[in-house]
């Protein structure tokens, strides 16, 4: 039973919750941006450039037929477009990212910090015999 307590403590504690939240989100996020990248970004970047982006492959290898038409082996094909596509997907999440990151650290710059302690009652003792023995000096 020890093992199960000290993994029920070490689950509970705040940071790992935060981080479990922190994955889930990002996750839907990725989607969004994936979304905004396919609908939105790659048609746009396929009107300047002909054809959408994530259709763009070179085909590397034919695809082999027998006599009857059917498939022996696949056509291959190097799928660069979607390469593209993933690159500015990461761009765009590491972006959003770097400003979510920027405004917490502005956050935490905005709080006042403590001020320092005063001396410990040990340490307030010996500056007064410090200063009695300047005194009698």
């Amino acid at each position: 039973m020890g093992m199960l307590k000290e993994f029920k403590d070490f689950a509970m504690k705040g940071n790992l919750v935060d981080i479990a939240v922190a994955f889930v989100m990002g996750g839907a996020f990725g989607k969004v941006v994936t979304s905004f990248t396919e609908g939105i970004v790659s048609p746009l970047i396929g009107l300047i450039g002909g054809a959408d982006l994530s259709k763009n492959m070179f085909k590397l290898k034919e695809a082999v037929t027998d006599a009857s038409g059917k498939v022996i082996s696949e056509a291959v094909y190097l799928k660069w477009g979607d390469l593209i596509t993933a690159i500015i997907n990461f761009l765009i999440v590491a972006f959003v990212m770097f400003l979510v990151i920027k405004a917490i650290n502005s956050l935490k710059r905005a709080e006042p910090a403590p001020p320092p302690p005063g001396p410990s009652s040990t340490d307030q003792l010996l500056m007064e015999i410090r200063d009695e023995l300047k005194r009698q000096k």
